[in-house]
């Protein structure tokens, strides 16, 4: 953003009398004394020692630069938008809290795909030892005989590596779920950004206007003084200055809430301090901006979309799965058996559930099949959607790409010519103090709208990357 035009200020201060210069005292050099300072040998015994006092030495120096750097990062955090997206990827907590739930997903597919835990049963026979003279007993070397069943549950048919294939869909989705937060995250952080550096540069514009006004209102003054004008110039321009003050502070506060918005997004005291922002980002290429080919971009990389595409395939999994249900599974045990305190004879059973509610299952099956077509909609609407907003971005990004060179180009340049011959026209007595006024209007407008319209670009580029999925 240029600054208000230098030209003005310095145009308006050669019109007023300029203070008589003051010479500065020349400072008296500094004399150099340099002191050379013999080496000194070290003995071998004293070399270790040296090395840990160094040690020592260096430790302390890093423990006090730490705090230092720290602050200074601190310091630093606000003045671009690449700082505050690095800050908001380890602190933010949405963040984070995506991070562990994808983390937890992934956990699952595992235990998913694994046999279950054997069944260990213990069957005592006669506790109450009836035919033997033997007192009831619930040990099993007192009782008649002891069955110890170890059962093992076997599902077939490929049913374990759906259900691996199920849970990888989550953990996918999951996964694309914690871009998809990222992405929302850093097209926030992007757009405040813009919006706390339209506030500050509008803040910037107005203080140089503010400054502008009181050179006028003593140009005013000036040419009053010399009978040349009525005392109502000066005291218009008293009254624009103050106006334009309070603009200020209705200026200061859109500042103040962009900060606090920042804040909140970086997981930091609303009230924290941040720097003053210092530039906006570059704006990709015309050619960069393609319709189509940002739409195939979309399509492919929108962590959003990918997440639906992952609950699809899931549905899909859960279907199959569900039509494997039709076939049974195996259970498969082994018998021994215990006499007294011997194990006398061992067996093997073999355990098969019968898939006899088949109407159940059908039922189960069309369930399935219709969530796959839900979700095979939700997923071409949230298509269309997505490529909806690019689409409608796209166009007021370029919009605004127009009317920042419109203003840069025609816009700015006209409204200086027309402030540099109001003044000199005032001066003459050409023009009334109104049109002057009028003319630093004009020029103040102009510039602000210029900035408004790199604001704008920025905020559609923002929603265009998050769309996308990735950085233009």
């Amino acid at each position: 953003m240029a600054n208000l035009p230098v030209f003005a200020t310095a145009l308006v201060a050669d019109l007023l009398p300029s203070p008589v210069a003051t010479p500065a005292r020349a400072a008296s050099p500094s004399r150099r004394k340099t002191d050379a300072s013999p080496s000194l040998a070290i003995p071998g015994f004293l070399s270790g020692r040296v090395q840990w006092l160094r040690a020592m030495l260096m430790s302390s120096v890093l423990g006090a630069l730490v705090p230092v750097l720290v602050h200074a990062q601190d310091a630093s955090l606000g003045s671009n938008v690449q700082g505050l997206l690095a800050y908001a990827r380890a602190q933010n907590p949405e963040l984070a809290a995506m991070r562990h739930e994808a983390e937890a997903a992934a956990h699952r597919v595992q235990p998913a795909g694994a046999l279950p835990d054997p069944v260990l049963r213990v069957e005592l026979e006669n506790i109450n030892n009836y035919g033997n003279d033997a007192p009831p007993s619930l040990l099993p070397s007192k009782v008649s005989d002891t069955k110890y069943t170890v059962m093992q549950q076997f599902p077939l048919w490929g049913k374990r590596d759906l259900r691996r294939d199920v849970a990888s869909a989550d953990a996918q989705r999951a996964n694309a779920l914690t871009d998809a937060t990222w992405n929302e995250v850093a097209a926030k952080l992007k757009a405040g950004y813009a919006q706390y550096y339209l506030a500050a540069g509008n803040e910037r514009i107005t203080m140089e206007v503010v400054e502008l006004l009181s050179r006028l209102e003593q140009l005013a003054q000036a040419r009053y003084a010399g009978g040349l004008v009525a005392q109502q110039d000066a005291i218009r321009a008293q009254l624009e200055k103050t106006a334009v003050q309070g603009e200020l502070i209705t200026l200061d506060s859109e500042k103040r809430q962009a900060r606090v918005r920042l804040n909140a997004l970086l997981a930091r005291e609303l009230t924290a301090p941040l720097a003053e922002p210092q530039s906006l980002r570059t704006l990709p290429a015309v050619s960069v901006l393609d319709a189509g080919a940002l739409a195939q971009r979309a399509r492919s990389a929108n962590p959003a979309l990918a997440a639906e595409e992952a609950r699809l395939r899931g549905a899909q999994s859960t279907r199959d799965l569900v039509r494997k249900n039709r076939y049974p599974d195996v259970n498969v045990g082994v018998v021994p058996t215990q006499m007294g305190s011997r194990i006398t004879t061992w067996g093997l059973m073999v355990e098969v559930n019968i898939p006899l509610q088949q109407e159940s299952r059908r039922a189960q099956e069309d369930e399935s099949e219709a969530m796959i077509s839900a979700q095979r909609a939700r997923t071409e609407a949230a298509a269309n959607q997505l490529l909806g907003q690019l689409g409608e971005n796209l166009a007021a990004l370029d919009s605004a790409r127009r009317w920042a060179a419109l203003t840069t180009t025609q816009l700015m340049p006209q409204s200086e010519l027309s402030f540099r011959s109001a003044l000199a026209a005032y001066e003459n007595g050409k023009v009334d103090f109104a049109t002057l006024l009028e003319a630093q209007r004009q020029i103040r407008k102009a510039r602000s709208d210029h900035l408004k319209a790199q604001v704008e670009a920025l905020v559609r580029l923002a929603e265009i990357e998050r769309i996308v999925g990735e950085d233009l």
